[in-house]
């Protein structure tokens, strides 16, 4: 399956009961497929009429307590920020799916990962993160999003899937064994979705805090959400770091091109590591720290995006020196020869 319909698939397994949208290449495949299999489903699907309506209506229906996935490309992610911001502060769940490309402005449709501070430093307005996953291929990406609504209801909080162009469009293998079919629990949701207050009172739900005074109570409340979910969420993936020189750091489709590239190297003997961080927010920053405790080991952060994933690992190694920067922008790709001549210029 191409990477769009697999997380389409995942989600549907894992008990979505609705999904809005609005085209935009690459990931077009997602709506397409999803009009498709909702309504085979018996679940609803609705195509609207912008990026602002998709996420007031993911809003609302997660609100009232449905399992509920958007997806979209850079642009249209941009204009749902808003949105995004009001679902995290009212704290309701939801998933949304970032399939980025190239950018600034409308951009192309190549592959990127330009969207990545935005989506880990809350690209709304005021003090809130979000969990963000960055997959490397198909069957991670089917896997974090069918666990992703799991992870949004637990938290009360939107779960963004950082994916790309390649990702979205790359035909392969999916086994969808270990996710078994799900139905929503509206039971566990019963405190505070809007679900109707028959035999009981009602629910409200607003992130509309007048008092100053008030609203950074409640900023503190979620603050300390966060704190949680630092603590319990974090999630990466290494090869060869233990005795590594160079340790390059990647997430999603460089990642996966560098993966190759470090086998190889360490097939001839060289000492070389791949670190790959999965949960993007929280950042695994402990382990970095841990890793740069040698003080002759260098890292190189590989992105497709201009110093974003390498302010978090700045801020991981703590040594701004020891951190090699390769970037492509714009939508290109890295290619292995590349990469490996850059590894061997650490060396």
């Amino acid at each position: 399956m191409k990477g769009n319909e697999a997380l389409c698939e995942a989600a549907i397994r894992a008990g979505c009961q609705a999904y809005f949208g609005y085209p935009i290449t690459p990931q077009n495949e997602v709506a397409e497929y999803m009009s498709r299999r909702m309504f085979e489903e018996g679940r609803q699907f609705v195509q609207t009429e912008s990026e602002v309506a998709t996420i007031n209506m993911v809003f609302g229906a997660a609100c009232a307590g449905a399992r509920v996935l958007t997806s979209s490309s850079s642009p249209g992610i941009s204009l749902m920020q808003e949105g995004i911001s009001y679902a995290a502060a009212t704290e309701v769940p939801c998933v949304i799916v970032n399939i980025m490309r190239g950018g600034p402005g409308l951009g192309n449709i190549a592959p990127s990962q330009a969207d990545y501070l935005q989506a880990t430093k809350g690209g709304g307005h005021g003090d809130y993160n979000v969990l963000v996953y960055g997959p490397v291929n198909v069957q991670e990406l089917s896997e974090i999003v069918y666990r992703a609504f799991d992870k949004a209801d637990k938290w009360r909080s939107p779960v963004v899937v950082l994916g790309d162009g390649i990702l979205g469009q790359m035909m392969e293998t999916v086994d969808f064994t270990d996710m078994p079919i799900k139905t929503n629990d509206l039971a566990s949701k019963e405190s505070w979705a809007v679900t109707g207050c028959k035999a009981r009172d009602p629910n409200i739900l607003y992130s509309l805090i007048i008092v100053p005074e008030e609203m950074e109570k409640y900023n503190w409340h979620l603050q300390e959400k966060y704190a949680k979910m630092e603590a319990e969420e974090v999630v990466f993936d290494e090869l060869g770091c233990d005795d590594a020189e160079v340790v390059a750091i990647a997430y999603g489709i460089v990642a996966r091109i560098t993966k190759t590239v470090i086998r190889k190297m360490r097939d001839s003997g060289k000492k070389v590591g791949l670190f790959r961080p999965i949960s993007l927010w929280p950042f695994p920053y402990a382990r970095l720290t841990e890793l740069a405790k040698d003080p002759k080991r260098k890292f190189l952060v590989l992105e497709m995006a201009f110093e974003q994933l390498a302010q978090d690992v700045w801020l991981g190694v703590k040594d701004r020196d020891r951190v090699e920067g390769a970037y492509k922008l714009g939508g290109v790709l890295f290619n292995p020869v590349e990469v490996e001549e850059k590894i061997n210029s650490l060396l």
